[in-house]
Parts: structure tokens; sequence; C-alpha cells
């Protein structure tokens, strides 16, 4: 049984089924995709999660028949000094692009730090993200003195960037990866350089109709292979006395599981599913949650990439908003960074529009001093007004263009896919989350909360790991 239709779920339960298991999807929304969401208004469609598809191979197994287009510029790189940087997946065109737009030493610096990204990708690669993970699987890579050494334990991502890169546009660009993950770049391990070096050597890429297709893909596979869906169907508790016993719904019916994968944040397991107090410590430092506008605009524009992002004069200002010191509160970032996506595909606007989506990094939803109360009347609207400021101000003024604005905050990720506080990858970036093998025989966890991670790709692994832990019927 797999509790949730998210895309860790959904591909957990194509390995499984294809294994030969009898596998139920129970899902508590109307309709399957988790964080992958989708909306669609006035002949607009918009993905309202994920934006970005990379390491597409790892779908491959998956059988889902995607045909995923190639991004070039992966992201274009609007500067606070008006310098725009198109990263490309061809490192020479982009160490050429950035000797064009920052000098030959800022290509230099590029090239050596890059090397360094591979070393710590490889490592990461072979090491962590394809196999089970924990305290003791990590300790044995002190064996490997070249792992180790790459990997860079105790120091940071921002660090790491001071390290190579002299410009402090490219040590921005650099930055901005802590952000995949959740997390404050000046605390975010060094081995998430492993991040850029995936996107920019892998490629990002686009499916036609957008990410939210998918979804849609899992869905037919799971359709073919015979695994039961269930929705509007949520799982109150899991079960277990030495092993697993199964679920209980909502509705007070109890299902019977052998074996139960848990597609759901690991927070909300652990307290609310299969209460288990000193699982939950260590989960406290959540991730960052995204502030949402989806515009329906008038007119083209041509400055902009498929992905493009503005960044503000002072990024440091964004990460204390949101990562307060202890004592002081979170709140919205006065001059966030800006991450535009705009698909030239006719299949997701009417002629002659544009269909926007607007990411801005915020805290999570809550009450407590490291979060803000999305739910207070008027800040969403005032907030979205703002953010349309910071834009102008950065030279893209799009409000006598709009056809309409609607905003999705921490508070509706919560609602809308039961992630506590709307935190969009679950427990912030490190290279020890919570494992995949759950307290009692017979559950198992995949999702962005748990190893190898948040984003498409990892989110995939996670299921291939469980998958293989399982094994075939």
């Amino acid at each position: 049984m797999v509790v949730g239709a998210g895309v860790g779920g959904l591909a957990a339960a194509v390995r499984l089924a294809a294994a030969g298991h009898r596998v139920t999807v129970h899902e508590r929304a109307a309709e399957v995709g988790g964080k992958l969401a989708v909306y669609e208004r006035d002949g607009y469609r918009f993905d309202t999660g994920p934006s970005l598809l990379t390491l597409p191979q790892v779908f491959d197994e998956l059988e889902l028949g995607l045909r995923p287009e190639p991004l070039d510029p992966v992201v274009r790189h609007v500067f606070p000094d008006g310098v725009v940087l198109d990263s490309s997946p061809d490192h020479a065109v982009f160490l050429d692009r950035i000797g064009a737009a920052l000098g030959p030493e800022a290509a230099a610096d590029w090239d050596r730090f890059w090397r360094r990204a591979a070393r710590i990708w490889h490592a990461s690669w072979e090491s962590v993200l394809q196999r089970p993970v924990s305290v003791a699987s990590l300790a044995r890579l002190s064996w490997r003195v070249g792992d180790l050494a790459a990997i860079a334990p105790g120091r940071s991502l921002r660090g790491l960037g001071r390290r190579y890169l002299r410009d402090p546009r490219l040590r921005m660009l650099l930055d901005r990866y802590a952000t995949y993950t959740g997390t404050d770049p000046r605390r975010a391990p060094a081995a998430l350089a492993a991040i850029p070096y995936a996107e920019l050597t892998h490629g990002g890429w686009y499916l036609p109709g957008g990410l939210g297709t998918l979804a849609a893909a899992l869905r037919a596979r799971c359709d073919l292979l015979g695994v039961r869906m269930e929705l509007s169907s949520e799982v109150e508790s899991i079960e277990a006395d030495s092993g697993v016993r199964g679920v209980r719904l909502a509705s007070g019916r109890f299902v019977p599981a052998d074996v139960v994968v848990a597609n759901v944040d690991a927070v909300t397991l652990y307290r609310d599913l299969l209460p288990s107090p000193g699982r939950l410590t260590g989960l406290a430092d959540r991730s960052l949650g995204g502030f949402v506008l989806l515009l329906g605009v008038r007119g083209e524009t041509p400055e902009l990439a498929h992905h493009t992002v503005f960044f503000p004069r002072r990024y440091d200002a964004e990460f204390d908003a949101i990562f307060p010191r202890p004592g002081r509160r979170a709140r919205p970032v006065d001059d966030p960074a800006v991450f535009v996506t705009r698909a030239a595909d006719p299949a997701v606007r009417p002629d002659g529009r544009e269909a926007w989506f607007v990411l801005v990094n915020t805290p999570r939803h809550g009450t407590a001093m490291s979060a803000v109360d999305w739910r207070r009347p008027g800040l969403a609207d005032a907030y979205a007004r703002h953010v349309l400021d910071v834009l102008a101000r950065r030279g893209l003024d799009v409000r006598d263009r709009l056809e309409f604005a609607e905003t999705r905050t921490p508070a509706d990720l919560a609602e809308a896919t039961g992630a506590p506080g709307g935190a969009i990858y679950g427990t912030a970036g490190g290279l020890l989350r919570p494992g995949n093998r759950g307290p009692v025989d017979g559950l198992f966890l995949v999702g962005g909360s748990v190893h190898p991670g948040g984003g498409l790709p990892m989110v995939t692994l996670s299921a291939r790991i469980v998958a293989d832990q399982i094994g075939p019927a």
C-alpha cells in the first residue's frame, strides 16, 4: 500500500507493481500529483509546484513516454547592477558567457569551481544519492578519503563559493542553489555544490504542456500496471505492532497491508500517523516556503527566458528574514530574489498572452517566531502588490498588462498537500535526512522530506531506493 499520490508515491507504486506486487494508493486529495499541481483559468495553465525538470534519465526506468525539451539558457540571471548572465548546459558555452558578462577572471574562477563541483557530484551520486543512507553509511565514506575531501564536511556552500569565486555575482548565483533544498547558503553544506553541477551538466528540461504532465504520465502508468487508486481517501493512522498491519482511514475503515510506503512529510508521519516522538528530533529545521503569483499577462516579454531570476542588492537580507537569529521574528522579505517562469508553449496560454509563475522565498506558515501567519487578513494581497512593485523597480513592470493575478502562500500549500507549514522541501537541506526505512518492519518512506531530498529527480530516486529494499513479489 502507498499512502500519498505525490511523485514519490506514484513512482513507488509503478516500480512495485512492475515487480509483481498488488498495489493500492490512498490519496487525501481528489487528484494525484501532490505538490506537482496544475491550475487552469481562462485558457491559461500554470504549474503551481516544480518548474524545472533535471536528470531526466532518472525517469526513463519508469517507462512514462516523456519527451522533455532542453532549455538553453537553463536560467537567465539578472544581477542588481543590470548585468545579465545566461547559464548553459554546455560548460564551454557557459564559460564564454561568463567571460563576456563578468570578465575572463570570473570565467577562470568558475572553471576551477566546476572541477570541484564535479568531484562532489560524483562522490554524492555514487555513495549517497542512489542508496539507503544512515549515520553509519555516511561514516563509511571516511574510508574513501578522496570522496570525503571532495564533499568537504564542515564547510558551507557559502564558504566553498568564497574559496573559489571572487566575483560577487557568481557567489550570488551559487548561493541560490541552497534555496533548492530550502535552506540558508551560510549554513547549507558544501556538498550542495552537486546541485548546480547536475543541473548544468545534465541540463534543464521542460515537458510540453507543463510539468503537470509528469503526474498524468505516472497516473497512466499506474493504471496500465493495475495499481488501484483511491482518491479522496485520507489515512488517519498507520497501525503496527512488531510490523505494519495496515492503515486506518479517516472514514474509520481499516485496510490491511503487509507493506506501507508513506509518501507524506516525515513530520506528519512521526507526529500523526505513527507517533514516534524520538523520530521527530532533528526535524524541526524546516525548509523555507514560497509565495507564488500566478499572472495572466497580455502581450509578449522577450527579455524573459523560460526561467529568469532577478537578484536583490543584499541577498543576505533575504536569508536574515527567512532564517532569523534566535529571538528575532521571521518576516516576509522586503527585497527578495524573484524567480519568473514563463513558458513559450502555446498549450499553456491563449494567443498573444503569457502565463507567468512568479516565486519568492518566504518563511513557512505558522505562529512561531520562525514562521509567518500567512492567513493574517490582507497580508497575501499586500505582499502580492509588493512583489509586483519589486519587479517594476528591477525593470520588469507588468502591472498595466495583467488580466489577473492570483496568490498561493505557504498556508495554501500546507492546506492542499499536508506539508507542515507549507515548507517546500520538508526538512531543510543536508546530507542526513530521515531514512527510507521506518521504525517498524514493512514501513518505508519516500518523498522530498526524506533521503535523498527534495526536487523531482531526488524524490523519484527515493522511490527506487525503497522499491529495491522491498524487492520483487
